[in-house]
This record gives structure tokens, C-alpha cells and sequence, in this order.
């Protein structure tokens, strides 16, 4: 017989508004941690929104897909080499602590305008954190394009 806990995946979904405290330490939902304990995961600075920047988490498997699909690229691409170097210079491994917060590096928090509040919001397969005005825009913008993307599911 095998005594072996199945891990069940975990999926980030829904939106939380969290208090950031004076140490930039913002709450992780319960349902978003990770099983075991002393599990990093990956926070990167993520600029790939007209709305403005963004903190993107990723466990640790989301990040080895990342670093996968980083590594297929043909070698001769430029771009390769920019996105290694982008992602490993604004990105930091981050564990939460026994109270279920991560701390928000200051650096990354300016660059996302992220003081006092903080948004978090599901990615299935990872999660974000937006500052909450800024994120008023995303999701405005979001349901102008979801009715053309649901079309693409059956």
C-alpha cells in the first residue's frame, strides 16, 4: 500500500484585496499556499501591460515551464538572451512566512506602485499582484476582449 500524500494541484483563481504593511508584507490566500513548507516561489516585475507594471508570482513548476520555453528558443535570437537577462535581474525567490505573508521587495513594489493595498488575482497556473487602481483598468480592459476570447473555447 502506498502511503504517499497525493498532491493536488493548486489553482490561483478568484481576486483578494490585502492590507501591504509598513515591511511591505502582504497576505497569501490560504487556498494559494503551497503544501509544504519552505516552498519559493518566483515574484517578477512584469511589464507587459498598457496599464502599468505588475508583480507576476510563479511556483515552482510554472517557473521551470518559463525557463523551458526560454531555453527552446533558437540560439541566434536576440530576444533570448534579453528575457534571460530581464527575468533574472527583476526577479527574486520569495517564501512566505509562518503567517502566510511574502514580502514585497521595495524596488519592485515602487516599480509597481504597490503601498498600502495590493490586489492579487488568480492566474490558474500563478497569480498577480496589482496595485488596486491600476488593476480597476486591467480588468475594464480584460471585459472589453473576453466575450472575443471566450469564442476561441468550445
Amino acid at each position: 500500500m502506498n502511503d504517499a500524500k497525493t498532491v493536488e494541484p493548486t489553482y490561483y483563481n478568484s481576486c483578494y484585496r490585502h492590507g501591504v504593511d509598513e515591511k511591505r508584507r502582504v497576505q497569501i490566500p490560504a487556498k494559494w499556499r503551497p503544501e509544504k513548507d519552505g516552498v519559493e516561489l518566483t515574484m517578477i516585475l512584469w511589464p507587459k501591460h498598457q496599464a502599468g507594471n505588475c508583480l507576476r508570482v510563479l511556483p515552482p513548476e510554472e517557473m521551470a515551464k518559463l525557463m523551458a520555453d526560454i531555453e527552446a528558443m533558437p540560439k541566434g535570437d536576440a530576444n533570448k538572451v534579453v528575457l534571460k537577462r530581464f527575468i533574472g535581474s527583476e526577479s527574486v525567490q520569495v517564501a512566505l512566512d509562518k503567517g502566510g505573508r511574502i514580502c514585497l521587495p521595495d524596488e519592485m513594489a515602487r516599480a509597481a506602485s504597490i503601498k498600502g493595498e495590493a490586489m492579487l488575482v488568480g492566474l490558474l497556473d500563478r497569480f498577480e499582484i496589482w496595485n488596486p487602481a491600476r488593476y480597476e483598468n486591467v480588468k475594464a480592459a480584460d471585459a472589453a476582449f473576453a466575450l472575443e476570447a471566450f469564442k476561441m473555447m468550445d
